[in-house]
């Protein structure tokens, strides 16, 4: 017999079969991005850096703004979409408020691709580190830390699911 197959191996085997590079894993993609960040010298700095970013993005079509994916409690209109495809979790957002736009944009970025193992152990506190989340008011705090569980939350329900037929 074999040794046993590492699935994230055989992910990035399979996807440059596909004729596609595997992106690197989502907590090494995290720490590069707050590298970035960390060169710059404040945390308004920091975060007018990804509001103008997030300024060059598309919006979500208009079919995916529908109720049925609009973040409960934020007080401003903010979409997440949490899918999965290929043994991964994919994420998309999307918000009228320009702040939340960029973070959660961001923790989308990030996490989208992972497998639910890599999404779930994600730490997202150098948010707080750089000091991005007390750039913002309350309400919209609450909401980027409810799109952080949100994320590792549909990974861990996805890593303790049946795999679906066909995956």
């Amino acid at each position: 017999m074999g040794a046993p197959t590492d699935p994230t191996r055989a992910a990035a085997e399979a996807a440059q079969a596909r004729g596609r590079p595997m992106s690197p894993p989502p907590a090494d993609r995290l720490a590069a991005w707050a590298d970035r960040l960390r060169a710059l010298p404040d945390p308004q700095t920091r975060l007018a850096h990804l509001v103008e970013a997030a300024r060059r993005l598309p919006p979500l079509p208009d079919s995916d703004r529908q109720e049925v994916h609009r973040v409960a409690g934020c007080l401003v209109r903010t979409w997440w979409i949490a899918q999965w495809r290929d043994g991964r979790c994919w994420f998309r957002t999307d918000s009228d408020a320009m702040t939340l736009k960029c973070l959660a944009g961001a923790i989308a970025e990030l996490a989208s691709g992972g497998t639910p193992e890599e999404v779930a152990a994600l730490e997202f506190e150098v948010f707080d580190a750089l000091g991005l989340l007390r750039q913002l008011a309350e309400n919209r705090q609450r909401t980027v830390r409810h799109l952080m569980e949100g994320a590792r939350e549909f990974a861990r329900r996805r890593a303790s699911a049946p795999p679906p037929s066909g995956d």
